[in-house]
């Protein structure tokens, strides 16, 4: 069963590709009249296109009721196929929902790559028309889809841990400054400036690099006038 997550139906501008990938996976499949994507790379956040917002309303219907062909296909890493829904008994919400869009048939694909866990949803009028897709071009298409979303996500992965670096050498570099600031007008050494600038930091509930940076935008003034008030 699918963990409680936030549906988030992606805005054609910021998911071009999630839309040009589900789009592409209908037209690969000839009785195919309708797909639907979701994308999860851990976070709780499930991202959907569609080609059609009834199938957005039939992706919903699944997370909602945390039952349905995406669910299953992720529980057991293997396609899924309803192969016609007149008869099917597993998924009541799902079926319900899919037929009265004139739904009959479906076929779910699961594609895990690390974090990453992509599905795809081929939809059609007609039961029985995914017969034969375990061979399909469309397998390729989603494997290399799913594949691309893993280096997309190790890639901004890898730049917000440069983000944090870079603010962490930041930090450090000003108070290193705050510190010889307080080292040359307290006549103390490195580690005596330091426990100055964690106490005030304490005193006052304020991030030690805020902190620093206060004092080196007044050359010290801004602690001793905490120090010394009027």
């Amino acid at each position: 069963m699918l963990p409680p997550t936030d549906l988030t139906v992606e805005p054609a501008a910021g998911a071009r590709d999630l839309s040009d990938f589900t789009e592409a996976a209908m037209r690969c499949v000839e009785p195919c009249c309708g797909a639907a994507t979701t994308v999860t790379d851990g976070s709780a956040e499930r991202r959907a296109a569609a080609t059609h917002p009834d199938l957005t309303t039939l992706i919903s219907v699944e997370l909602d009721s945390g039952e349905g062909p995406t669910s299953s296909a992720l529980d057991t890493g293997e396609p899924v196929a309803a192969v016609d829904l007149l008869d099917e008994e597993r998924w009541p919400d799902y079926r319900a929902a899919a037929l009265e869009s004139g739904i009959r048939s479906s076929f779910t694909m699961p594609f895990r790559r690390s974090e990453v866990e992509v599905t795809l949803s081929l939809y059609s009028f007609h039961p029985g028309a995914f017969a034969h897709l375990a061979h399909h071009p469309v397998v390729v298409l989603g494997e290399q889809f799913a594949q691309g979303l893993v280096r997309d996500h190790f890639y901004r992965a890898a730049l917000a841990q440069v983000n944090q670096l870079e603010t962490a050498l930041d930090s450090r570099a000003v108070i290193d400054q705050a510190s010889g600031i307080l080292m040359h007008a307290l006549g103390c050494g490195p580690a005596e400036a330091f426990d100055v600038l964690r106490r005030f930091s304490q005193r006052t509930n304020r991030k030690l690099s805020a902190v620093a940076e206060e004092i080196v935008r007044s050359r010290g003034r801004s602690l001793r006038a905490q120090q010394h008030p009027q």
